[in-house]
C-alpha cells in the first residue's frame, strides 16, 4: 500500500496563517482556531509585560537621571532629561499598543467600503455618519485626492465629503488614545466632542454653500467602475494588519516623536512657569487665533505634537488655547491644501480652511471661558 508523498513545505492554510512577514509566531494547522489561540497567548504574555514595564517608568527615569547619570535636582537640565526619559518610552508605548488596536478596527473599513457606506445618504445624517467613520478610518491630508474623486463620482455630497475630510485628520484616533493616557477622560472627550462637532458643522455649512462649481471640471467627468466585494478577512488575518500597522506606522513616525518629545523636555525644563501663562494664557484674548496660525505651517502627525502639547499645559498654558494650537497642527497643513488644488478651486479652499480655522478657534474661546 503506497504511503502518501510527504510534503517539504507547510500545508496551504498553514503557509497563508503563519506568513506574517516575520511578525509574531504563530503555530497553525489546518484550522484557524490554532493559530487564533497562538495569538491570544501571545498577545496575554506580551500585554503582561507592557504593563509591568510601563508602571516602572517613572522610577526607571528617576534613576536614570539622578543615579545614572547624577545629575543635581532641581537644574534645568535636569527636570529635560527626565521628562525625555520618561516621556520617550511611555509616548512609544502607548502608541504602540493604540496602532494594533486601531489596526484591527480599521481593517472593517477599507476605501471602497466607507465610500458604500456614505454613497446615497442625506445632507445631516450623512455628514454625522461620515464624521464618525472619519475617526476610525486609516486616511490622512495625503489620501485626500483620491478619496475625494472617488466620494464625489459615486453621488456623495460635497459637504459630506467634506465632513469626513475634516474629521479623518483632525480627530485622530491616536491622538484620543494618547490624550487618554497622558491627561485622563475628560480631555480626551473635549477633543473627540469638539473635533467632531468642527467636522459636523464645517461640512453642513460648505453643503449648504452650494459650491460645487468650485470643484474642479475634470473630478466630475471621471468615471469610477464598480467597485470589487473586499475579502472576508478572519480574525488572525485583523490581528496580522494590526501588526503590520504597527511596523509600518510607528517606523514612519518615532523620528516625529523623538523631536516632539525633545521639544517638549526643553518647554518642561526651560521655559519659565509665568511665560506661558502670559503668552497662552485665558487672560490673552489674541492667543486662540495666534495658535492658530502658528499651528498650520507647523504640519505634524498626532503622536508627535502631543508631548508639545503636554508640556505646554505644564507652564500653565491655557487648555482652550493649546486645544486650538493641537487641531491647527493635526487637521489644518500648507501640504494638505497643495494636494487639494489637484481637485478644488481656490475659493473653495479657502473656504474649507476659513470654516475649520473659525470652527477651532471657536473651540478654544469656549473651553478657554469654561474651565
Amino acid at each position: 500500500m503506497n504511503q502518501p508523498e510527504k510534503s517539504n513545505g507547510p500545508i496551504p492554510s498553514e503557509q497563508a496563517c503563519c506568513s506574517n512577514g516575520g511578525g509574531m509566531p504563530c503555530a497553525c494547522t489546518n484550522s484557524s482556531r490554532p493559530c487564533l489561540a497562538s495569538y491570544l497567548v501571545w498577545g496575554v504574555f506580551l500585554l503582561s509585560g507592557w504593563f509591568l514595564l510601563y508602571q516602572n517608568l517613572a522610577p526607571a527615569s528617576r534613576w536614570f537621571t539622578y543615579g545614572l547619570l547624577g545629575l543635581e535636582q532641581g537644574r534645568h537640565l535636569s527636570a529635560a532629561v527626565e521628562f525625555f526619559v520618561f516621556e520617550a518610552p511611555k509616548v512609544l508605548m502607548l502608541l504602540v499598543l493604540v496602532v494594533f488596536s486601531v489596526g484591527i478596527v480599521r481593517s472593517f473599513f477599507t476605501p471602497e467600503r466607507t465610500r458604500r457606506i456614505l454613497s446615497g445618504k442625506g445632507q445631516f445624517f450623512g455628514n454625522i455618519l461620515a464624521a464618525l467613520l472619519g475617526v476610525v478610518t486609516p486616511f490622512c491630508s495625503c489620501s485626500a485626492v483620491p478619496l475625494f474623486i472617488g466620494f464625489v463620482t459615486t453621488g456623495v455630497p460635497l459637504g459630506v465629503t467634506f465632513s469626513f475630510l475634516i474629521s479623518a485628520p483632525m480627530v485622530n484616533e491616536i491622538a484620543l488614545v494618547l490624550l487618554f493616557g497622558l491627561f485622563g477622560w475628560k480631555v480626551a472627550a473635549i477633543y473627540l466632542g469638539t473635533g467632531l462637532c468642527i467636522a459636523l458643522i464645517a461640512g453642513w455649512v460648505i453643503g449648504r454653500l452650494g459650491m460645487e462649481r468650485h470643484v474642479e471640471e475634470w473630478v466630475y467627468a471621471t468615471q469610477t467602475g464598480p467597485t470589487a466585494e473586499d475579502a472576508p478577512l478572519t480574525w488572525p488575518d485583523r490581528i496580522q494588519y494590526g501588526w503590520d500597522a504597527v511596523r509600518d506606522i510607528v517606523g514612519r513616525v518615532w523620528l516625529y516623536v523623538m523631536f516632539g518629545i525633545a521639544v517638549g523636555a526643553g518647554i518642561h525644563g526651560y521655559v519659565p512657569e509665568g511665560l506661558m501663562a502670559s503668552v497662552m494664557g485665558k487672560g490673552a484674548w489674541w492667543s486662540v487665533p495666534a495658535a492658530v496660525v502658528i499651528g498650520v505651517p507647523m504640519y505634524s502627525n498626532a503622536a508627535g505634537i502631543i508631548p508639545v502639547v503636554q508640556a505646554l499645559l505644564g507652564k500653565g498654558a491655557a487648555l482652550g488655547t493649546v486645544l486650538a494650537f493641537m487641531m491647527s497642527v493635526i487637521g489644518l497643513s500648507a501640504p494638505e491644501a497643495v494636494i487639494l488644488r489637484k481637485v478644488l478651486k481656490w475659493p473653495l479652499i479657502l473656504t474649507f480652511f476659513g470654516v475649520v480655522a473659525a470652527g477651532i478657534m471657536l473651540v478654544g474661546y469656549l473651553f478657554n471661558f469654561i474651565m
